[in-house]
């Protein structure tokens, strides 16, 4: 172990955290959901010119149609909580409630809320999302290593609006905690789906579930995370990340930078800096992000060409971590993904632009499958916009 990991484990073995430089903490809850305490000057209404109303209106469609569709129903009457469409909706679609007027959860997102809940309750009773004899070997542990993460995270965030963690996320994060690899060269982490399908369900989607993990952890009130168990368990999610970062693929990093956002102590600012600076390398003329040029050389398995333009999902994602890390050292480049993510919204269908990395179109298993990177991607603009409009270098 190097000295640096080292010092950063002793941090959180203790359950003291270093402040972030450049930034302060809005208060002693971390949540997933509230924006960054940075701030932006927006000099001139960049982000401001979005259509807030048809995005909900296209993220509750989403939601409900995913929630209808027979391929995701589950045992005990629940359904499937994808990473797609319905984990991004969890974390986004609360931030339009302020514009919206609204003071509640929208139907459909009391209708997820109502079904991670169950599934919580009913964790030794319900089959998981996947088994091994219906999609063979490995299946069921995988599924309930995600789930067990998704639903800590889902219930997490709720929760972290309020300062409390109920009952609920305290048995969701118990679940998930199960479920983390203590020995092995995955210690630290948790199994994961494995479908060859990038970026959620591919062979390096260990690394991304575990900085979910962290995020979770992160929302999780200050009192919970300093007990003993849940720190000697965050010490071995810390050193996995550390130890696989090298390794992973820009856009895994990304989700790092989010997770180190959350959870303080969990990289130098040094190393978040690197990540900064090569996504920063990676904006596209245009002000956007490109997803394939976060993956390598990975392929689509129908043999079509990636497309390479900038696309709502990247773009949205790095956008919102950029916000999340507060350095003003890349003020202009979250100025011009801002401007992307404004003059890239389709109106009238409320959504953003995304592409998917394992199939064309043409290829998906109907045009409503097609849309689950644009699912995604509106999400996360939602939350990158979000966040800008709320906040001011």
């Amino acid at each position: 172990m190097t000295k640096h990991m080292a010092a950063l484990t002793a941090c959180l073995v203790a359950g003291t955290f270093p402040a972030a430089p450049h930034r302060e903490r809005a208060s002693s809850v971390s949540t997933a959901l509230t924006p960054a305490s940075i701030a932006f000057d927006h000099g001139g209404g960049e982000g401001s010119n979005w259509d807030v109303k048809a995005a909900a209106a296209y993220l509750d469609k989403r939601q409900g149609w995913w929630m209808e569709w027979p391929r995701a129903q589950r045992d005990h009457q629940t359904f499937c909580v994808s990473c797609h469409t319905a984990v991004p909706y969890a974390l986004s679609r609360f931030s339009l409630r302020a514009p919206l007027g609204e003071h509640d959860p929208s139907p459909n997102e009391r209708k997820l809320l109502d079904n991670v809940v169950r599934r919580v309750r009913l964790w030794r009773e319900v089959a998981p999302f996947y088994s091994d004899a219906e999609r063979g070997p490995h299946k069921t542990a995988e599924s309930r290593g995600t789930e067990s993460v998704l639903n800590a995270l889902i219930l997490a965030s709720r929760d972290a609006q309020g300062g409390q963690l109920s009952s609920d996320a305290r048995t969701a994060f118990d679940n998930m905690w199960a479920e983390q690899q203590i020995r092995g060269d995955n210690r630290g982490a948790w199994l994961w789906l494995r479908f060859n399908n990038e970026p959620w369900e591919a062979n390096d989607s260990d690394f991304y579930g575990a900085t979910l993990a962290a995020v979770a952890i992160g929302a999780a009130p200050a009192d919970y995370r300093a007990t003993p168990e849940v720190r000697k368990r965050t010490r071995l999610l810390a050193e996995y990340l550390q130890r696989e970062s090298a390794r992973q693929t820009i856009l895994n990093r990304v989700a790092l930078l989010w997770a180190a956002a959350k959870l303080p102590g969990l990289m130098e600012r040094a190393s978040q800096e690197a990540i900064v600076a090569e996504l920063l390398s990676r904006q596209q003329p245009d002000g956007g992000w490109s997803l394939p040029s976060l993956v390598g050389d990975w392929k689509r398995a129908d043999g079509t060409p990636q497309e390479q333009k900038s696309d709502g999902y990247s773009t949205g994602i790095i956008v919102f971590a950029l916000e999340q890390a507060g350095s003003s050292g890349h003020r202009d480049a979250l100025r011009r993904g801002i401007a992307w993510l404004t003059a890239n919204q389709d109106k009238s269908a409320g959504s953003w632009p995304a592409y998917s990395l394992n199939k064309n179109e043409e290829h998906h298993i109907s045009p409503a499958t097609a849309l689950f990177m644009r699912d995604a991607a509106t999400s996360y603009a939602v939350l990158a916009l979000s966040a800008y409009a709320d906040t001011s270098f």
